[in-house]
């Protein structure tokens, strides 16, 4: 186990075990200590002296913070918000739109999981509350136009595996809903342990499924649904829609 400083940015612990896309385990938890960790200022402002960069994480959109929080320190998005932030964030979080990816893009066939707990879903004047607001998984994720999610929480109620193709839609893409899976309230200021797969069958298939507090909720199988079913290798991450929310120990497995 180790502890690695990323310039000025807070610490993460990183466990690690072989080669993450190969064999073993990567895992990333939060630094025992309040304060910034990274935001989307640091992404879209590489060359500042002023950004904090993380070396496990990538974020285009919203802000990261580490918190001491009863029992161990946890990640935390802050309260969301729209506005754009400085490179602390201390004017604001866009967090309302959480998107954050691993730096790491070997993950292929894997198991990603943390643990949840969401504090409450918000709403703001340029992101307006909607069914699928809440905290997403995201698997083999190559771009914003091609990639895997999990919904693990949604204001609906409902438990999702999602696909997006390039062309047409919103960011050059199109979703194409995989599994739905309805009655699963989000529960509010409680911890729970998360999960989402995704594993590559030998005629070519990609079989994805989701657990909520050990129970698996939700599985789909993408045979080329809309596109080509994603394959190769990409990276795992969280995203948030009008979600202000904490998360521990975010594993990847093979």
């Amino acid at each position: 186990m180790a502890t690695i400083l990323g310039g000025a940015a807070l610490a993460a612990t990183v466990i690690a075990g072989g080669t993450p896309a190969q064999a073993g385990s990567w895992a990333v938890n939060a630094a025992n200590r309040n304060g910034m960790v990274t935001n989307e200022y640091a992404y879209w402002n590489p060359t500042s002296r002023n950004s904090l960069h993380s070396p496990y994480w990538l974020m285009n959109s919203g802000s990261l913070f580490s918190r001491k929080v009863a029992g161990g320190p946890a990640f935390w998005t802050g309260r969301p918000d729209n506005k754009a932030p400085d490179a602390r964030s201390t004017n604001g979080t866009n967090s309302a739109v959480f998107r954050m990816i691993t730096r790491n893009a070997s993950f292929r066939n894997v198991t990603v999981g943390m643990s949840l707990n969401i504090s409450g879903l918000t709403a703001t004047s340029s992101t307006p509350a909607v069914a699928w607001d809440g905290v997403h998984l995201f698997l083999r994720y190559q771009s914003e136009e091609s990639l895997y999610y999990a919904t693990v929480a949604r204001r609906d109620g409902a438990v999702v595996i999602k696909k997006k193709c390039r062309g047409g839609g919103s960011n050059g893409g199109t979703y194409y809903t995989l599994a739905s899976t309805g009655g699963y309230r989000i529960p509010t200021n409680k911890w729970r342990f998360v999960q989402a797969s995704a594993v590559t069958r030998g005629d070519g298939a990609v079989n994805l499924a989701v657990w909520v507090a050990g129970r698996r909720v939700s599985i789909a199988t993408d045979n080329g649904i809309g596109c080509a079913a994603i394959t190769k290798a990409g990276r795992t991450g969280v995203r948030g829609d009008n979600a202000n929310f904490f998360f521990r120990s975010f594993r990847v497995r093979t």
